[in-house]
């Protein structure tokens, strides 16, 4: 099935001089993400919600979607990126500079999935999404039989219009259309950015429980806080979340506690709650009855809020990588120093995110650098709101 008719409009392209103007970083359409290789060919957002990741690449103001390219050279160009395994590398599309399901956006979105599902691929490929979704681009997105494609709904309940704009009305009602008409693809609740005093209250919880009830998984995290974004608050007159910004997501202990015991509360009263994960891909492989291939099971204090058999999937699933095997590829990417495989994941130095994350989705075990160490339960995230505690940091 092809697209709807009514929004078969192709996007414009840029001109060379108006691509030109932008940020290499949004000139360069892909992009390698823990969560997978992403595709951005696509830029521009009406949306405006005020802590986008946007800013980082100083196109907020850029409202109108455009293509960078046509659908085939985008296509062509992830197939063919170095850093791309079939059937393997996990994929992620639009997730950087416009909403996937903007109705001028998505035909592209579908032209790309069509390419990519009639190459006979089986990929991960993940689409995030807080805009709204019609029965009809269920029938679409169902039509895809290869592709293992998961639709994560982003879904704050920020009542703050001047900080997100979008009624998160939208996102729920999307959520609710993906889950009963889901065939051959799967929806996930993403609850974020999740904000101490700003979107944590027991009723903020209750509304993201009521939605975890219409998802096959939920992933639960915090806010990305970057000095552009930290700007971009102070010049708005936005209530600061946090004094200091961070190059991780920031998700306070108190937090993470307060709803982890308010999901357990009601386990133990019977009141029905959906599977919680603190990690995406945790949530998009168990969605899929899948290990999860970020290999997150050697962070073990990660999976304590897992189901019993995702963790016996994911124990089966993962083995600790040949030393030799892995040093020999880190060395080919650019690691120097020693290259370290202990019981909790690859320590490198010298490798950016792109060839780490390479090496993560190739062994499906965490691949970390040593200058920026994962300490114990943080889970990966901002120190902010953490206390020190003794366990097996990383490295």
């Amino acid at each position: 099935m092809t697209a709807p008719t009514a929004t078969r409009r192709l996007l414009p392209l840029l001109t060379p001089d108006q691509i030109s103007a932008l940020k290499p970083e949004l000139v360069d359409v892909i992009e390698y993400r823990k969560s997978g290789l992403s595709l951005n060919h696509i830029v521009g957002c009406p949306l405006e919600c005020g802590y986008c990741v946007r800013h980082l690449f100083d196109n907020f103001a850029m409202k109108t979607p455009r293509r960078l390219m046509s659908d085939q050279d985008a296509v062509t160009q992830l197939v063919n990126h170095p850093y791309f395994r079939p059937h393997q590398t996990p994929i992620q599309l639009l997730n950087r500079a416009t909403d996937p399901m903007l109705p001028l956006v998505k035909p592209h979105v579908f032209s790309v999935l069509r390419q990519l599902d009639e190459q006979g691929l089986t990929n991960h490929v993940l689409v995030i999404t807080r805009w709204r979704v019609s029965a009809e681009d269920c029938t679409v997105l169902n039509s895809f039989k290869n592709l293992r494609l998961t639709i994560l709904v982003t879904h704050s309940g920020i009542d703050n219009p001047a900080i997100e704009p979008v009624n998160s009305t939208y996102a729920a009602d999307s959520l609710r259309m993906l889950y009963e008409h889901a065939e051959h693809y799967r929806t996930i609740l993403y609850w974020r950015p999740i904000v101490p005093g700003l979107n944590d209250c027991a009723e903020h919880i209750e509304r993201a429980r009521e939605l975890s009830l219409h998802a096959h998984a939920t992933v639960f995290t915090g806010l990305f806080f970057r000095e552009e974004i930290a700007a971009y608050y102070q010049g708005n007159g936005l209530p600061m979340p946090y004094e200091n910004t961070a190059r991780r997501k920031i998700m306070p202990e108190d937090t993470e506690a307060r709803i982890l015991d308010t999901v357990k509360a009601a386990d133990q009263s019977g009141t029905p709650w959906g599977t919680l994960f603190r990690k995406t891909s945790c949530g998009v492989a168990f969605a899929h009855g899948q290990a999860d291939y970020n290999g997150h099971y050697g962070v073990r204090e990660l999976c304590d809020i897992c189901p019993p058999k995702q963790v016996a999937l994911c124990a089966k699933a993962w083995s600790k990588p040949d030393p030799e095997q892995v040093t020999h590829q880190a060395r080919a990417l650019g690691a120097v120093g020693d290259v370290e495989v202990n019981d909790r994941a690859i320590v490198v130095e010298g490798l950016d995110e792109p060839p780490r994350y390479f090496l993560q989705h190739g062994f499906g075990y965490q691949c970390h650098d040593r200058n920026k160490p994962h300490h114990y339960r943080q889970h990966g995230r901002a120190p902010i709101g953490w206390e020190a505690e003794d366990g097996p940091d990383t490295p």
